[in-house]
């Protein structure tokens, strides 16, 4: 199937299967993509903690709402961004790009720098919306991959990142959770599986300039 066929297959999955679970193939193809997503100047503020533990899955459904995917999906994938960027980030990032490319540091200095710079000039709330987007970034890019690979998701925003940060450990790592993606594969008697997709015509939300 072709990427258009793929993302017509996807849809916000509302019963997965609980008896049918990722392999380990599966799971290492979405921590790829994950690791590969675009972020603004490829800094990679966003992590993804990775959840297979029914017992911990449990626990998540009371603060997502009551959403029960959260615990019959195969894996539970918990998008998060560090609680303070800070310029030793910022500086790991140009080591590594020393490291893989050798590019030379009158080249990188400047660059590294301004960003330096830009990062303590920003007040905190900025910066924290600013990785959110790079969180969501990550999140259609997974979507997508997981379409491609015959893997069901349902994103979701509706949970209480508060307590999330709190069973999971998070608090300790210097991370707060923004996204949620629980990812397997659709129960088949998920009342949504067989309906058709519901989008507005292509001309109406494409603009063409020319």
């Amino acid at each position: 199937m072709n990427s258009i066929e793929n993302l017509q297959w996807r849809y916000a999955v509302k019963k997965f299967d609980e008896h049918k679970f990722l392999s380990e193939e599966q799971i290492n193809i979405l921590k790829e993509a994950f690791n590969l997503t675009a972020t603004s100047y490829g800094l990679q503020p966003v992590k993804m903690v990775v959840v297979k533990n029914k017992d911990l899955q449990q626990q998540l459904v009371a603060h997502s709402w009551n959403q029960l995917q959260v615990v019959q999906a195969s894996h539970l994938l918990v998008l998060c961004i560090p609680k303070e960027l800070t310029s030793e980030h910022v500086e790991s990032y140009f080591k590594l790009v020393k490291d893989i490319r050798n590019t030379p540091d009158e080249i990188l200095n400047p660059f590294k720098e301004f960003l330096v710079n830009d990062i303590a000039n920003k007040p905190k709330e900025i910066l924290t919306s600013w990785m959110k987007n790079q969180a969501y970034i990550a999140l259609g890019n997974l979507m997508t991959v997981a379409a491609n690979e015959k893997i069901d998701s349902c994103p979701m925003e509706g949970f209480n990142p508060v307590k999330y940060d709190e069973i999971l450990g998070l608090n300790k790592l210097n991370l707060n959770s923004v996204l949620v993606l629980p990812v397997g594969f659709r129960a088949e008697d998920d009342y949504m599986k067989d309906l058709k997709k519901v989008r507005r015509k292509t001309e109406e939300v494409v603009i063409e300039l020319s």
